[in-house]
């Protein structure tokens, strides 16, 4: 397991710094591919979903039942499924509907002028989505690093998604903090420190939860990702790729990121 320290690590990392994409295509684009944005996000979503259900809670429950006997780690496979989404859902409750990263915003919907809105505005309104993004992106790296120090192949899979969502989060930040400020390298700055939070959480991961680290206590975080990756998707992302959708693109893009995982599961994991 300690060998993998280092790739989980750097899968964390991958995929917290994924908004600094985001921002870079914001600040560089005038108006959002809706359909890559639709499609996008229902494969992330499709990704997600999939290996949650297939995979993750699936290793919780051999975990939970191996130690604690079939009765007991069932109950405590969906106790800890549950809780995870109970975790998000708090977070989310107490994040402001405007500045909440989940709540998925197009480029030309901020490009206002400062007669419009006033500039701290903007400003208050990027540094909140920074703020928001890090307390929602700090359980997000505990996952992709307990995952991928668990089994390397699954970890992948879940940076990637993570990764991919993340993106749009980029975009949040970096559009009001440009407009506010007209500095492209403080916008793209302030989106690309918001990713840290993920790596922050796999520093956190390792220090605090690794010395604790067994069978029961996988169990329970594998558990909890799966709730957490399943919350995410089904109130986050298939939502935002409908908004987006032209035709079934939403849907084509959670078949699709279902597909993808089913292939990757059989050939690599």
């Amino acid at each position: 397991m300690y060998e993998n320290l280092l790739l989980a690590f750097g899968l964390t990392l991958f995929a917290g710094l994924a908004t600094g994409i985001g921002s870079l295509i914001s600040l560089f684009t005038s108006r959002t591919n809706t359909k890559f944005l639709s499609l996008t996000l229902g494969f992330s979503a499709g990704v997600m979903i999939y290996v949650s259900m297939i995979e993750i809670f699936f290793k919780a429950k051999v975990a939970l039942t191996s130690e604690l006997g079939d009765q007991l780690g069932n109950w405590m496979t969906v106790i800890g499924f549950f809780g995870g989404m109970l975790l998000i859902a708090v977070i989310d409750k107490f994040v402001p509907a405007s500045s909440n990263p989940h709540e998925v915003k197009k480029v030309e919907d901020m490009n206002l002028s400062s007669s419009e809105v006033e500039e701290a505005a903007l400003l208050k309104m990027g540094t909140f989505t920074a703020l928001a993004i890090g307390i929602h992106n700090f359980p997000e790296g505990i996952a992709t690093f307990t995952s991928a120090l668990q089994d390397p192949g699954l970890g992948i899979a879940i940076a990637v998604a993570v990764a991919i969502h993340n993106i749009p989060e980029g975009i949040a930040v970096a559009v009001p903090v440009y407009f506010a400020t007209g500095d492209k390298k403080r916008a793209f700055k302030l989106s690309f420190l918001s990713g840290l939070a993920e790596p922050i959480g796999a520093i956190v991961a390792f220090l605090i939860l690794m010395p604790f680290i067994n069978d029961v206590m996988f169990g329970m975080i594998f558990a909890a990702v799966a709730g957490i990756m399943v919350f995410i998707s089904l109130d986050e992302l298939l939502p935002a790729s409908k908004r987006y959708d032209s035709g079934h693109l939403s849907i084509y893009g959670l078949i699709a990121g279902m597909a993808v995982m089913a292939l990757s599961l059989l050939l690599f994991i």
